[in-house]
């Protein structure tokens, strides 16, 4: 029974992680297609970087950004609203912002079947909030939206709570 739980979770983590990372890569297609420029993935350089996984610029503005990519939908069915930054977001984006001397933002990837859609805004804009609101993101009130349910083409099977 333990070994079949923890095949179990071993598959949950890897899904998990594996989602994360097709996050990031969403979320650099995002930033290129918003005429970001000098994207880097900190995750090559240090692997779980504190709160940043991108940096980039912008208009000669840089960006540390937290990627948080979640299904649209919990295993109980119901719409996943938030999603969480972390333990000690707030302190640790300040310490992130100072060592790339850049601001804090955050990506919120909302992956469903066939479609995704991504959401971007300032950690200010959270007001102390840990985690980000995405159903507010969905009605505008909150953040930008980069990408509004746009079509993916893969299977997504492995990455769905089901």
């Amino acid at each position: 029974m333990t070994n079949s739980l923890s095949k179990a979770n071993r598959k949950e983590a890897a899904r998990k992680k594996s989602l994360g990372e097709l996050g990031e890569l969403f979320a650099i297609k995002a930033l290129v297609d918003n005429e970001f420029d000098k994207i880097r993935n900190l995750n090559d350089d240090s692997y779980n970087e504190a709160f940043a996984d991108l940096k980039c610029e912008k208009n000669n503005k840089r960006y540390i950004i937290s990627v948080k990519a979640r299904n649209k939908y919990q295993k109980n069915g119901k719409i996943n609203s938030r999603y969480n930054l972390g333990t000690n977001a707030y302190q640790k984006a300040k310490n992130a912002e100072l060592k790339y001397k850049a601001t804090a933002y955050w990506m919120a990837i909302q992956f469903e079947k066939d479609s995704f859609s991504i959401y971007f805004g300032s950690l200010s804009e959270l007001n102390g909030s840990n985690a980000i609101p995405v159903d507010k993101c969905e009605k505008g009130l909150i953040g930008s939206i980069l990408a509004n349910k746009k079509r993916h083409y893969f299977d997504f099977d492995f990455y769905s709570n089901d």
